[in-house]
């Protein structure tokens, strides 16, 4: 039944094409030269197919492996360079009508505290990102039909957008909240949004029913086939994501490729993100009761196949993660991050004087504090918005991507957007190490007349200017 381009979720995450793909890799995985033969097709930066990339999560060989890491690792550099993009998510409400296992919001849980932003509240809180340096949000929201329809989404989009304090703006609202509708979707890209992100949870059909025994959400197919609604609606840039701790890694792994390998066949375009977080303790939520955790080497690897199998995808870890394991994932092929999150309801503005959190937070540093790291790491911080804002979107984007060309406008665009960082929100010890990236960086730009651009941009940034983009 196995059918990529079909539009129905069984056929295109095939329970037993995934079982086989399982099997193929477990039985031919200690074959140097198919081992060889898949790296040599990743060398490439074509992408691999979800039998190639489980062939490698199960290979065993030590120096083929080490081959693995060191591609990830190039073909990272090719496409993002050292640029890492920073976001933070905004949680809007924790009212929820579903029943998931692994979520506090869960709507039987009696111990958590129940809120909602209202219009002043979202002024207060995206005003708070906006005075620690931030320019692109995630909203997230529970699933309530009275507590978060999707008008109050779209006037939440309309206040964060229309905020501006100091030199501070949000210049792009990405969306993650419940499978809807096509016209829903298509209301939500006239709203301006970014990306639209949707966890898949699990892949799984039977362990997704299990976690989800109530609520909408329980609806596997309508879950499934949210992001061929949603690009049907006309947003054409999505995320995927599962939840790593509810299935094996190995099923849910392939199923993802399998998803981005379906979108790609059916709209020409794969997913703009993925993003690959890991179950951790909550409220009423134990991780360890769900028994798929996965190690730290495990995840990296998952982190280093994802990279080669879809080159041109972005990867995001948020403070779920460590800063060690961060660390170790970002030299791999992670190109987004979170910074300074929060992941309760009004917890920029105020402390949390009450428990509305979704899940702890591993990573607590504030925004400069990571900003520091990264640059000590040699990366890039970057709060570019430019493709979003310049109409590089879903195949647009990817073509130039795929081109190499994409390089001629992040590069410069990082820099910039990390000079107004170092300007308005820096600490002396983050601004002096930034201006020195900088200054060294510029000379990288290959193309002098966007070289020279770029040096009176940030010239103009300096003496108080804001928003270039290429």
């Amino acid at each position: 039944m196995y059918d990529p381009k079909s539009l129905k979720a069984h056929e295109f995450i095939d329970h037993q094409e995934v079982l086989d793909t399982l099997a193929y890799a477990q039985k031919n995985a200690q074959d140097p030269g198919l081992v060889r033969s898949i790296l040599d097709k990743a060398g490439e930066r074509r992408g691999l197919t979800h039998r190639e990339a489980l062939v490698l999560l199960d290979c065993r060989l030590d120096g083929l492996n080490r081959e693995l890491y060191d591609l990830a690792r190039q073909i990272k550099r090719d496409f993002y360079g050292q640029r890492i993009v920073m976001f933070a998510p905004l949680y809007l409400s924790n009212y929820c009508v579903n029943g998931c296992l692994y979520c506090p919001y869960h709507q039987k849980n009696k111990h958590i505290a129940r809120r909602r932003l209202s219009a002043d509240d979202i002024v207060r809180e995206v005003t708070a990102l906006q005075d620690i340096g931030h320019k692109r949000l995630a909203i997230e929201s529970g699933e309530h039909p009275v507590y978060s329809p999707l008008e109050y989404i779209l006037e939440a989009i309309e206040t964060i957008y229309s905020i501006k304090h100091k030199n501070g703006a949000i210049r792009r609202v990405n969306v993650n909240i419940a499978a809807t509708t096509t016209d829903d979707y298509r209301r939500l890209k006239e709203a301006g949004i970014g990306t639209y992100i949707l966890f898949q949870e699990t892949y799984h059909r039977e362990s997704y029913l299990r976690l989800h025994p109530t609520g909408p959400k329980h609806d596997y197919a309508w879950h499934t086939e949210a992001m061929d609604r949603a690009m049907e609606g006309g947003i054409d840039d999505v995320g995927l994501g599962v939840l790593f701790g509810l299935e094996g890694h190995r099923y849910e792994l392939a199923s993802i490729l399998m998803h981005g390998e379906h979108l790609e066949a059916v709209h020409g375009v794969g997913p703009h993100t993925i993003s690959v977080p890991r179950l951790r303790e909550a409220d009423d939520i134990n991780p360890d009761e769900f028994g798929h955790g996965l190690s730290d080497d495990v995840f990296a690897k998952i982190v280093a196949i994802t990279r080669v199998a879809v080159p041109y995808t972005g990867l995001i870890v948020s403070t779920r993660e460590s800063a060690r394991s961060r660390a170790r994932v970002l030299d791999l092929g992670v190109s987004q991050i979170s910074g300074g999150s929060r992941t309760s309801v009004g917890g920029y503005y105020e402390p949390e004087t009450e428990n509305t959190t979704q899940f702890e937070v591993s990573d607590n540093r504030s925004l400069d504090e990571v900003i520091y790291w990264l640059m000590e790491l040699g990366h890039i911080p970057s709060f570019c918005t430019a493709c979003y804002r310049e109409g590089r979107t879903g195949d647009r984007f990817m073509a130039l991507c795929k081109s190499g060309k994409i390089q001629n406008c992040c590069h410069p665009n990082a820099l910039m957007t990390l000079k107004e960082y170092l300007m308005d929100y820096a600490s002396p010890k983050t601004a002096t190490l930034g201006d020195n990236l900088i200054a060294s960086e510029i000379n990288s730009v290959p193309n002098p007349k966007v070289r020279n651009l770029v040096a009176r941009h940030l010239a103009a940034i300096s003496q108080g200017q804001r928003d270039f983009r290429l």
